[in-house]
């Protein structure tokens, strides 16, 4: 071979390597800036090239996916939209992902790795995409009920298993249908803007991102407060209690709804819902002790997740005794969602252990194999398991013989705590009625169901004590689809 030849053939050898080496440079190297280029589409394209993975209740999904014809070519569906839109959220072409859709956007979009079962071998070959699909703790009638229940009031539904914290209920009134946010024309653009300027906020998640002032509800911790600190040692004795009582340090009197309150017993003064007992318990108690029992139950917890975020309840850890005994009774700074609610239930119910709430049961690939299975959490012990026995006790009597008759069920024994909670500028607002529960079947071993119920646009009074008239009843048909009674 001539000098020439052999250099001409050395030469087109490195520019051979050369071009080698720097594909593999953009298809290695540089593929993540590439695939991360907004003026790159082809993921997009291939993200909605197939249909999403289902999110099931039971073993019925309440999504789908239609063909579009067009080039993101599958858009989402939902059944039932309005009534499972707090659970699922939605799946926008637009919009992006809220709630399940975004937090299990791995499985049902088919990204996530443990969908294949040769991952490595899928992410060079970039083959079609294995989507899996989310099953749900829900109970689909007890969703069902609490969505009747509200009627398209504003409000909220948490209903949780006590021994197990899986969520059987998540409603939030008003509500809307997903669907209406899937595609990418104008028509959801136009959607877009009316569900955003409509005043009564039909997105917002009530139930888990919006927090009230529990009212007398929040007398469940103050009363485990006292009883663990041993403050309360006999639920029937007298108290010192003054009616009115003088918030300590101020010239304000605060006063009760109900008469027999002066010195009542911690029973009668659960059962009857008195202000004045309770507001001088938290002060008794002290800020140091009212703050851990409040934390112990999950109040400014800034990282509970169901496995997306909820919004912190809070208790105000930096107050005087004034501000004390108000957010001993629910009130002043003192905020809780309504699935927190529903774990202050679960508390007393299951002896005084408490499990962080779960929504997914478990992740499957499409054939039904399951991929990731989640159980209870790990429990924590909120308070003593005989402080437990005696508010279960309280609440029992509330619902037997107090202001919760109206969620009495035949065949059960049901405990609960009514509420009304003022807020508004000189509390002027229409109260929010407020009930938490728990229910347990006669042929059971243990209670099966806590439910929490706001309702903001209560017909009560303002001087009605308790949300038993329009909180309870939803929390009675809830409790009863879980019971099938």
């Amino acid at each position: 071979m001539t000098k020439y030849i052999r250099h001409a053939w050395a030469f087109c050898a490195l520019l051979l390597l050369a071009l080698l080496a720097n594909a593999a440079r953009v298809q290695v190297v540089q593929a993540g800036s590439y695939d991360g280029n907004p003026a790159n589409r082809r993921p997009t394209i291939a993200r909605y090239q197939q249909p999403r993975g289902d999110i099931l209740v039971g073993d019925e999904p309440v999504t789908g996916s239609t063909d579009s014809g067009q080039q993101l070519r599958y858009e989402r569906t939902y059944r039932d939209g309005p009534l499972y839109a707090p659970v699922t959220g939605f799946s926008s072409q637009v919009y992006g992902t809220t709630f399940l859709e975004h937090a299990e956007d791995g499985v049902l979009s088919g990204s996530d790795p443990m969908l294949s079962p040769f991952p490595l071998w899928h992410d060079v070959t970039r083959g079609p995409r294995h989507v899996g699909n989310v099953v749900t703790t829900l109970n689909r009638e007890a969703q069902r009920a609490a969505y009747r229940g509200l009627a398209g009031r504003r409000g909220a539904v948490a209903a949780v298993e006590p021994a197990t914290g899986r969520v059987l209920a998540l409603v939030t009134s008003p509500s809307y249908d997903p669907s209406a946010l899937s595609g990418n024309g104008e028509a959801v653009t136009s959607a877009w803007a009316r569900l955003n300027d409509d005043p009564e906020k039909p997105m917002l998640n009530r139930a888990i991102r919006q927090t009230y002032p529990p009212g007398s509800t929040f007398k469940v911790v103050t009363a485990a407060a006292a009883l663990d600190a041993g403050v309360i040692t006999d639920l029937d004795a007298r108290t010192d209690s003054p009616d009115p009582y003088r918030l300590p340090g101020t010239t304000t009197k605060l006063a009760n709804e109900s008469d027999g309150c002066r010195d009542a017993s911690l029973r009668a003064a659960f059962e009857w819902s008195c202000n004045t007992v309770f507001a001088k318990l938290g002060v008794d108690v002290g800020v140091a002790d009212m703050t851990a029992e409040a934390r112990a139950f999950g109040f400014n917890d800034t990282g509970l997740r169901i496995p997306f975020s909820v919004a912190p309840s809070t208790f105000d850890t930096r107050v005087d005794r004034a501000q004390l005994a108000l957010s001993s009774i629910g009130q002043y700074n003192t905020r809780a969602t309504p699935l927190q609610m529903a774990m202050v239930a679960a508390a007393v119910a299951d002896g005084g252990r408490l499990r962080p709430p779960h929504l997914v049961e478990r992740t499957t690939r499409r054939d039904g194999e399951t991929i990731t299975a989640y159980g209870p959490r790990p429990e924590r012990q909120v308070m003593s398991a005989a402080t437990a026995a005696r508010l279960r006790d309280l609440m029992t009597d509330v619902v037997r013989e107090g202001t919760g008759g109206n969620a009495a069920i035949p065949g059960a024994t049901v405990g609960g705590k009514t509420g009304t909670a003022q807020h508004g500028v000189g509390n002027a607002g229409v109260p929010y009625a407020w009930f938490v529960s728990w229910a347990q079947a006669d042929d059971d071993l243990e209670p099966k169901v806590a439910v929490a119920v706001v309702v903001e646009d209560a017909s009560a009074d303002r001087g009605d004590i308790s949300g038993g008239g329009d909180a309870a009843p939803i929390a009675k048909a809830v409790m009863r689809a879980v019971l099938g009674l």
